[in-house]
C-alpha cells in the first residue's frame, strides 16, 4: 500500500523559519560544496591574474542549477523521504511546501542558472550544467529505486562542479580538468557507502536500493569503498603530473590519502557503525583539505 507524505506527517512537527525551509529545499550544505569545488576548479584553471568577476558569474550560475536540481530531486522522492527519519522533516514530506510550488521553483531556478551560465560565462559550461541536471534528475534519482549502481551513476553529476569551474575559466575542458572531475567522482563512493551503511535500515524501509540494502553482509559495500579509495589516491596525484600543483600539494595529498585509505581498510575489516561513521568523517575532512592544498600550491 502506498504511504503518502501527508499520512506520515499530518502536522508540522517543528516551526521553522522560511530561511531554514528553503535551505533544506535547496540542500544548502550540498550546494555549498558545489560552490567550493566549482570555485577551486576555476581558480586552478585560471591564468594570473584570476578573473574574479567571471568566477562570480560561474559560481552563481552553478549554484542556481544545483539548487534547482536539489528541489526537483526532493519533489520526485517526497514519498520515500517521508518514510525515513533523517528526511521526513524536509519541506515536502512535512507539508511545509506543496509539490506544485516546488516544481515551479525547481524548474525556474535551474533554468535561470543555465541561461545565466550561457549569457554570463560561456555556452560550454551551460551544456555541462544541463547534462549534470538531466543526469541527476532523470537518471540517478529514479535509479535509486531500481539498483545499487545508482551510487556509481550519481558520482558523475556529483563530480561535474569542478569541471564546470575549469570550463568557465578556460572556455573548454581537457584532460587536466578531467583530473579534478576524477578526484571528486572517486571521493564520493566511499563517502556515500559510509552513509548508506549507517542508514541501511532506513533506506530499506523507504525502498531505496542502496548497496548495503542488497548486501546485508557488507562485503561488496566495503570492497567498493576500499577500491574507490585506492583509485582516489591515484587520482589525487594527477594535479602534480599535469603541472597544476607542486611538491607541497604532493606531500599533503599523500598524507591525506593514506589516512583515508587506512580508514577504508578499517571499515573493510570491521563493518560496524563506528567504523562507518569514522570513514564518513574522514571523507568530509579529506576533500576540503585536499582542495585547499591545491589552491595554496597552485602552479
Amino acid at each position: 500500500m502506498k504511504v503518502s507524505a501527508d499520512v506520515l506527517n499530518p502536522a508540522f512537527p517543528i516551526e521553522k523559519s522560511w530561511f531554514a525551509v528553503y535551505s533544506e529545499l535547496f540542500k544548502a550544505r550540498l550546494t555549498l560544496l558545489v560552490l567550493i569545488t566549482a570555485m577551486v576548479g576555476f581558480y586552478v584553471a585560471s591564468p594570473s591574474p584570476v578573473n574574479h568577476l567571471l568566477m562570480m558569474h560561474a559560481v552563481l550560475g552553478t549554484a542556481l542549477v544545483a539548487a534547482g536540481g536539489a528541489a526537483l530531486n526532493q519533489l520526485l522522492e517526497r514519498d520515500l523521504d517521508a518514510k525515513m527519519r533523517r528526511t521526513s522533516d524536509r519541506p515536502l514530506p512535512s507539508g511545509r511546501l506543496q509539490p506544485g510550488y516546488v516544481l515551479g521553483v525547481g524548474c525556474a531556478t535551474s533554468l535561470a542558472g543555465l541561461v545565466y551560465l550561457a549569457l554570463a560565462v560561456n555556452l560550454t559550461i551551460c551544456l555541462i550544467g544541463a547534462f549534470t541536471l538531466v543526469t541527476y534528475i532523470f537518471v540517478y534519482t529514479p535509479l535509486k529505486r531500481v539498483t545499487w549502481v545508482n551510487t556509481l551513476v550519481g558520482a558523475i553529476p556529483g563530480a561535474m562542479p569542478p569541471l564546470m569551474g575549469w570550463t568557465a575559466a578556460r572556455g573548454h575542458f581537457d584532460v587536466q580538468g578531467l583530473s579534478l572531475f576524477a578526484i571528486q567522482a572517486f571521493w564520493q563512493i566511499p563517502h556515500f557507502m559510509a552513509i548508506a551503511w549507517m542508514y541501511r535500515e532506513e533506506y530499506a524501509r523507504a525502498g531505496f536500493r542502496m548497496l548495503p540494502v542488497v548486501d546485508p553482509q557488507g562485503r561488496r559495500t566495503s570492497r567498493q569503498a576500499l577500491l574507490h579509495t585506492v583509485a582516489l589516491f591515484a587520482a589525487s596525484l594527477a594535479p602534480v603530473v599535469y603541472g597544476l600543483a607542486g611538491v607541497a600539494y604532493l606531500i599533503g595529498a599523500c598524507v591525506l590519502s593514506l589516512i583515508f585509505l587506512w580508514s577504508a581498510i578499517q571499515f573493510t575489516r570491521c563493518l560496524t557503525l563506528a567504523r562507518a561513521r569514522q570513514l564518513f568523517y574522514v571523507s568530509i575532512i579529506y576533500l576540503p583539505l585536499l582542495l585547499a592544498l591545491m589552491v595554496l600550491d597552485r602552479r
